[in-house]
């Protein structure tokens, strides 16, 4: 599943290829979104129309268009857009492909991409799922007050469960859960009870800086694009990028101890750990 620092990557990249530019061709392999087929998506034409700005959300990519008019789209667990000159060879096939965007520069491409509908503006405040979100770890006005609270209003709820609901704190997930408690030194199956408010202040301050710095800008062809190659660690080879995502059975790369791994919660999510440089809080009997 992309996780927040992917999609805030993702809408800075075609937010600095799309802004201010004239959309010429739009199709989708959605019937409420199709322009050809669907006539509520035909009384609102996006051919013709500016891209304003592309913004990320959470886990949800926003396109602006001129009109007061907003593609909403998640990614889920496979969904993601590309980014082409036009005729690039495309990366993905044509198959998967589910909505295309194309202006006199670009072709933007969503490719396996499972929700899209386009909205007006002013819907997005009451679109249920945005509505949800707790505070944007990646967002310049994060709220860190009010991810605290939502925090400490999980009660006994394991912490690396706790992280990934989306309505506690919006954009972490599966890597960044793993790899924050690490770095933090928590335990992932710490009830949030278990935590003082200097740990849960010191688990957000870790996960907004390590996502913080896997979105760093760089200049390629006049488009601002941002480095795939995610990693937690200083370690400058690509096999070393974490510190124990996907690690288990492997020794600890800060204390030799062999690294543990579980499947939490209702969706058997897999979460790496040290015990050495993680212990279980004391009043927690160990799993």
């Amino acid at each position: 599943m992309p996780e927040g620092d992917t999609l805030f990557r993702t809408a800075r990249t075609l937010h600095a290829a799309l802004a201010g530019d004239l959309v010429t061709k739009f199709e989708s392999a959605y019937a409420h979104i199709d322009q050809k087929s669907d006539q509520k998506s035909q009384d609102h034409p996006i051919p013709g129309r500016v891209v304003e700005r592309v913004e990320a959300r959470g886990k949800h990519v926003l396109i602006f268009f001129s009109g007061d008019l907003v593609l909403r789209s998640h990614m889920k667990m496979s969904g993601s857009w590309h980014l082409y000159r036009h005729g690039e060879r495309w990366q993905r096939p044509k198959a998967q492909a589910r909505v295309v965007l194309e202006t006199e520069r670009f072709v933007v491409v969503g490719f396996a991409v499972p929700v899209a509908e386009l909205m007006r503006s002013d819907a997005l405040a009451h679109q249920r799922e945005l509505q949800r979100l707790g505070p944007d770890l990646l967002s310049s006005d994060f709220d860190e007050y009010e991810a605290l609270r939502r925090l400490r209003a999980q009660g006994e709820r394991p912490i690396a469960q706790a992280l990934l609901d989306q309505g506690v704190v919006a954009g972490i997930g599966n890597i960044f859960k793993s790899e924050t408690l690490f770095v933090a030194g928590v335990h992932p199956s710490a009830p949030v009870s278990a935590l003082t408010d200097a740990d849960l202040q010191r688990i957000l301050s870790t996960a907004r800086r390590l996502m913080a710095a896997n979105v760093l800008p760089s200049s390629k062809e006049g488009i601002t694009t941002y480095a795939r190659q995610r990693r937690t660690t200083h370690a400058s080879e690509p096999a070393a990028g974490f510190w124990v995502y996907y690690r288990g059975g492997r020794p600890c790369r800060n204390c030799g101890a062999i690294l543990e791994s579980e499947k939490q919660g209702l969706d058997a999510r897999i979460t790496f750990w040290c015990p050495r440089c993680q212990p279980l809080p004391p009043a927690l009997p160990p799993s």
